[in-house]
């Protein structure tokens, strides 16, 4: 490694060129790369929901409506006008109303109550309509501007739209102030002016490098979009502190800069891999996922920490070299006080804390297991926002309602009679438009008209549109999917097709919640045997992933005891980024801990711990955790806000314990350490008292 080192040193004007012009060329790339909203398009391929869509979208031009519009004040005649409006907005493929399930030509009231009342009610129309997924935004404004502000519309099509207009300038005020938060708690914990301007400059153009490099995937979630370069940014902030700190202290051995630079580099290798390795491996476990987000998130995630570190290791050198000079003109005392006197406190509260955790770890897990949770898009904007509000507008007049699209085959029409008299017995379907409903079996199919034939019928199979009195996800919805199907497959075992929200929906709850138990084993597995490698030991690593998979336990328990309700895709993610983003810290007391206790006593060490390691934890701690509220407080997208949130207070828990539980569990368990650790040789006094 010194060799290799020797040469980064050696070469900085070529090295600094070569990052900048990556990062330039890694701004530009980014631009080109694809950002998806669906939800439904993370499902595994082989999920029934999926399949049905793309036997859908085969067989049929119309696709799954996504979207419902409310219209107030209108006459039958009047809806129908605008119908038309809707039907020629560019990006709209089909617009249900009342005229295709029923002849709106016989008096209203010699309808069918509940047919009319999916359409038409109080003077106000609902249309069903299935918008173009590539054209959403544009088709989405283009209604609005039909139906105006004092209507309403709803429906994924519609929160996909508003969620990509809305995140975009979201993350970028979430990216300026996070920034600047870094540049506050960087000015505190650093003794230059210029340093944390240095640390910035690094993170830029890891993040920037990682950023274009995702074109390799093409395509990635909202969620990595969002999150993954704020999560950079604070996860490996750390990495450069950290070798600018060991430089400073090898040039105070080594005056020569080159070689000063090479002793840190040798030197910090080893812990910063470490730390690196234990971060990426727990971004890496959500690749085993089912659920497409997982393994998006976790190979960018895992690729920008990797950037990161060789970013660190050979740009940070060449960077740190170049302005040291003015690194030292811009020296200033130190801000912070030290943390002796903490430590101290920590010496006497340790025992204490442990306890209380031993305590709470148990309700915890048990708690973060059994929560309520939204699997689903629907509910990821609330009622302070007009996508929300719109949504409760459209549920006051109609109540709940979504649409779902069976596919059965061709050539039994007495079968389809049966399957709809079957699907009309269950009280949640309202409504069924299909051809042996609405048609007849007795006009032959040659004889429609090709726009109605197009909707209902193609080579292969009829379509059944229902329209059901349920919300899009829920008990009652998942029974009602089980319901359909199970009525379905009565008449067309194995040979039908369901789609729709609330049946993805469905689909994601049963993926998602299966990768749960295997992500988390995965992802504390994996670290564990990063830690014993690394550390030599049997007993350190289960002390360290305890001590934060407790913090995330009760982190997760936190909704449970609020009554809140948590999107399942936060609390699953949560738990690998937040074991990766803080592992780090347990990392690092341990480590002081050990290299400490060889020559004092475990009581002093302790304290001596506290005190040298405080500053670095708050540091990275402090800009994940404003990095955390920054994305939970000003997103208005409820998955990414929530995982905001989960991961500020998360950092906050992991601190606390790294902090007060880690240091009761090491002195407690001292000598367990000692004999299950290699090379250890504790200092050994004849006798110890906590005091």
């Amino acid at each position: 490694m010194r060799k290799f080192y020797s040469v980064v040193v050696s070469n900085p004007q070529k090295i600094l060129v070569c990052f900048i012009s990556l990062a330039i060329l890694g701004a530009i790339l980014q631009n080109f790369i694809s950002v998806n909203y669906e939800m439904a398009d993370y499902l595994p391929e082989d999920s029934p929901s999926t399949v049905s869509l793309d036997i859908m979208e085969a067989e049929f031009d119309g696709g799954i409506p996504n979207a419902r519009v409310m219209v107030r004040d209108v006459t039958i005649a009047e809806a129908l006008e605008y119908k038309e409006k809707l039907k020629a907005c560019d990006g709209v493929a089909e617009v249900t109303w009342l005229d295709n399930a029923a002849d709106i030509y016989q008096p209203l009231e010699t309808l069918d109550t509940d047919t009319v009342e999916t359409y038409y009610k109080d003077n106000t129309a609902l249309f069903t309509v299935t918008i173009d997924e590539d054209q959403e935004i544009e088709t989405v404004d283009a209604i609005r501007e039909i139906i105006g502000e004092d209507n309403a519309m709803t429906g994924t099509a519609v929160s996909t739209a508003v969620a990509t207009t809305s995140t975009v300038s979201e993350i970028q005020l979430i990216t300026v102030l996070a920034v600047l938060g870094v540049l506050i708690v960087l000015t505190l914990t650093t003794t230059s002016w210029i340093e944390p301007i240095i640390v910035l400059i690094g993170l830029g153009v890891a993040i920037m490098i990682n950023n274009g490099s995702n074109l390799i995937f093409g395509e990635i979630s909202f969620v990595t979009n969002a999150a993954g370069p704020v999560l950079q940014l604070a996860v490996s902030l750390d990495y450069s502190v950290f070798l600018i700190h060991r430089y400073e202290e090898c040039l105070r051995e080594n005056p020569d800069r080159k070689e000063a630079m090479v002793d840190a580099l040798c030197k910090s290798t080893s812990s910063i891999l470490s730390s690196g390795l234990t971060t990426v491996i727990g971004f890496l476990a959500l690749v085993v996922m089912r659920f497409k987000i997982g393994p998006d998130m976790g190979v960018a995630l895992a690729k920008g920490i990797a950037i990161s570190l060789i970013t660190v290791f050979i740009f940070m050198p060449a960077l740190i070299l170049k302005v040291y000079p003015l690194m030292q003109k811009t020296h200033h005392r130190r801000l912070l006080p030290e943390f002796d006197r903490f430590g101290r406190f920590v010496r006497k509260v340790m025992i204490p804390m442990a306890c209380v955790m031993a305590v709470l770890v148990v309700p915890s897990y048990l708690a973060s297991n059994q929560n309520d949770y939204y699997y689903g898009s629907s509910k990821i904007f609330d009622g302070t926002t007009q996508v929300g509000s719109d949504a409760a507008a459209v549920e006051e007049v109609f109540g709940k309602s979504d649409t779902y699209v069976l596919l059965v085959p061709n050539g039994d029409p007495t079968a389809e009679v049966r399957l709809s008299q079957a699907l009309q017995e269950i009280p949640q379907v309202k409504s069924i438009l299909s051809y042996v409903d609405t048609v007849g079996t007795e006009i032959p199919k040659e004889y429609l008209d090709e726009e109605i034939r197009s909707q209902l019928v193609s080579d292969n199979y009829s379509r059944m549109v229902l329209t059901v009195e349920t919300d899009y996800e829920g008990d009652a919805t998942f029974e009602l999917v089980e319901r359909l199907r199970d009525t379905a497959a009565v008449y067309y075992p194995d040979s039908y097709y369901l789609a729709g929200e609330g049946v993805s929906t469905y689909d994601l709850m049963d993926t998602i919640t299966a990768d749960t138990v295997k992500v988390n084993l995965i992802a504390i597995g994996a670290v564990f045997v990063v830690l014993l490698l690394t550390m030599k030991s049997i007993s350190l690593p289960v002390i360290l992933v305890l001590a934060i998979e407790a913090a995330i336990w009760v982190n997760m328990a936190i909704p449970y005891f609020t009554g809140s309700t948590v999107f399942y895709i936060s609390y699953l993610i949560i738990s690998s980024i937040q074991l990766g983003a803080t592992v780090d810290y347990a990392i690092l007391f341990t480590d002081r801990y050990m290299e400490l206790r060889r020559s004092m006593t475990k009581k002093r060490a302790i304290v001596q711990t506290v005190a040298a390691v405080t500053t670095s934890i708050l540091t990275s701690g402090t800009v994940v955790t404003v990095v955390g509220f920054l994305l939970g407080g000003i997103s208005s997208h409820g998955i990414l806000s929530q995982l905001g949130m989960f991961l500020g207070k998360g950092t906050i828990l992991s601190m606390i314990s790294v902090f007060f539980v880690l240091p009761g569990l090491l002195y407690l368990f001292d000598g367990v350490i000692r004999r299950t650790t290699l090379k250890t040789n504790f200092y050994q006094p004849r006798k110890e008292k906590l005091s």
